[in-house]
């Protein structure tokens, strides 16, 4: 008896094709299409003139600044956490595995009142590093500790689930062979970790770019000194000058795509020298 068969996978191919594209259209492209034109408006040579303004370029210069800033923390911070998690036991691991998730979970505006709190001329660690002239609250210090904390949980989670699959008969073979921890780590382990890392790492400074909660509070929001981006597209809307907010949000977008785009590449080309 024959039995006719259906091509099941082409079906299955064609609706999630579809769903996917109609999901991205709907929640990414169209929105982005819709900023685009918007920005259009005024014209090429009116966003540019935007940008003449010396308010926007502070803000611009300061959020891209601490943004790598802090991305270049998180790659050392985010990797000394996911290597400790996976690599060593001690009491309460569980517990800390499970704070380094609590930027995910607790809301921005109240992580930014908390550091706040504690990193003012009155706080606990602010109180101390006032009393050496450091000033921590309301300075770019400030700001680069919060985006730190928002997101070093990206380069942990990125990781820590490539650490955990590294063999470790690859650490035994170097050393038999007489190779220093140094010459293991950085000829061995380094090469499988590094497009995680990258990963990680471009999405800690994605985030740092857009952030707006944990940093309005911390940064002071001193025009030229402390202004960042988002902010300052919150305060054109308000002037109702729709303009100018979607040109600083459309450089913003075009920027971190750029650099989301060439971490992808190296991230593609590290992964296809590995295999």
């Amino acid at each position: 008896m024959l039995i006719e068969t259906r091509p099941y996978k082409k079906t299955h191919l064609g609706i999630s094709l579809g769903l996917t594209v109609f999901y991205s259209s709907a929640v990414v492209v169209i929105p982005l299409l819709g900023l685009f034109f918007h920005s259009l408006g005024i014209g090429v040579s009116g966003i540019l003139e935007v940008f003449s303004d010396e308010r926007i370029r502070s803000a611009l210069l300061l959020s891209f600044s601490v943004g790598f800033i802090s991305a270049l923390i998180n790659l050392f911070v985010g990797f000394l956490f996911a290597w400790v998690l996976v690599r060593y036991h001690f009491p309460f691991k569980k517990l800390l595995d499970t704070l380094i998730d609590l930027p995910f979970t607790l809301p921005t505006a109240v992580a930014g009142i908390a550091l706040t709190t504690i990193y003012s001329q009155n706080g606990i660690i602010g109180s101390y590093f006032d009393q050496w002239g450091i000033k921590i609250a309301y300075t770019p210090i400030g700001i680069v500790i919060a985006l730190v904390f928002i997101g070093f949980p990206f380069v942990v989670r990125t990781v820590q689930p490539v650490i955990e699959e590294l063999p470790k008969e690859l650490e035994e073979s170097a050393r038999c062979l007489g190779a220093t921890p140094f010459q293991t780590f950085y000829k061995v382990l380094l090469p499988e970790l590094w497009p995680s890392l990258l990963a990680g790492t471009g999405m800690a400074f994605a985030r740092s770019i857009g952030e707006y909660g944990s940093v309005v509070f911390i940064s002071g929001n001193i025009p030229g000194k402390t202004e960042i981006l988002p902010l300052l597209i919150v305060t054109k809307l308000e002037q109702y000058e729709y303009e100018k907010a979607t040109s600083i949000a459309l450089v913003m977008l075009l920027t971190s795509f750029v650099f989301m785009f060439l971490i992808n590449l190296l991230q593609e080309r590290a992964s296809k020298k590995l295999s």
